[in-house]
């Protein structure tokens, strides 16, 4: 190539040289990354690429949640009518013939009286039916003439021997064991049974010699109790408990009888006298 060739082909080059802020942008190669599943934006694809596994888990459960709302919507009251308990069934009301043996039937196995409404709750009973059937049954053995009876005591209900028939039963449960409450024992029950709650000096005083053995025999066979302190003294208090009325079948301390036939005549000359 000659001088003069090399020369015109160096400016036809120069006269055609662009700048390379001048130039076009080269075309983008075709993106060969994964397409955007159904249901998801490219965003949220795009957030998924950047290295976010957290944002990705996200992203599709968003998705499904879009897809998804109207059955969440729909199926929302049938769970909650699933979800809803299930009210249990009234107890079975019994007829009286029922009602009467079930009642029989704990009565034969209590070893403490046992109350209207106990009765009423172990058989799921209103207690309104439990006390007049027990007084029906109670008026039956008495007409009936069992050698037991059905009376209240201690507050409860409880099957008893009648009394005529008490020797027979005494020889069977004694053997010949002797197993009464001395003169002692007796006069000092019943002083505190009269003049509950009383202390110990008022009771040595009414009986007129000590007593603190025989307080300590009756409270150690469960027929008298600590009840507190008197206010003054300081010294405690005494009562019947549960365990008297029940050996002795009364319902409350207003059924133990009246003091006044057992008086003598000149109880007011002794009164004065030990004043």
């Amino acid at each position: 190539m000659s001088n003069e060739q090399r020369r015109d082909s160096l400016a036809d080059q120069a006269a055609a040289w662009v700048p390379p802020w001048q130039r076009p942008a080269p075309e983008q190669p075709e993106d060969l990354g994964p397409k955007p599943l159904e249901g998801h934006s490219p965003t949220k694809i795009a957030e998924v690429d950047a290295g976010e596994p957290e944002a990705a888990e996200a992203a599709e459960a968003a998705g499904a949640g879009e897809g998804a709302a109207g059955e969440k919507t729909a199926g929302s009251g049938t769970r909650r009518k699933r979800a809803a308990r299930v009210e249990p069934e009234p107890p079975r009301m019994l007829d009286d013939a029922e009602l009467r043996g079930a009642l029989e039937a704990i009565l034969l196995v209590v070893d403490e009286p046992v109350s209207e409404l106990t009765l009423a709750q172990v058989l799921e009973q209103p207690a309104e039916r439990v006390g007049p059937m027990l007084d029906r049954i109670a008026a039956d053995y008495t007409s009936a003439g069992h050698g037991f009876e059905l009376r209240r005591a201690a507050g409860g209900w409880r099957l008893y021997t009648r009394p005529e028939y008490a020797s027979y039963v005494e020889r069977y449960v004694l053997d010949g064991q002797s197993v009464r409450l001395t003169q002692a024992a007796l006069e000092t029950l019943a002083v505190v049974a009269y003049k509950q709650p009383v202390t110990r000096s008022r009771i040595s005083a009414i009986r007129g010699v000590n007593c603190d053995g025989v307080i300590r025999t009756l409270v150690s066979r469960g027929l008298v109790e600590e009840c507190g302190t008197e206010t003054d003294s300081g010294a405690y208090l005494y009562r019947t408990t549960v365990m008297f009325l029940e050996k002795l079948g009364l319902n409350s301390l207003d059924d133990l009888p009246p003091l006044a036939p057992f008086l003598p005549d000149d109880v007011e000359e002794l009164a004065d006298a030990t004043r």
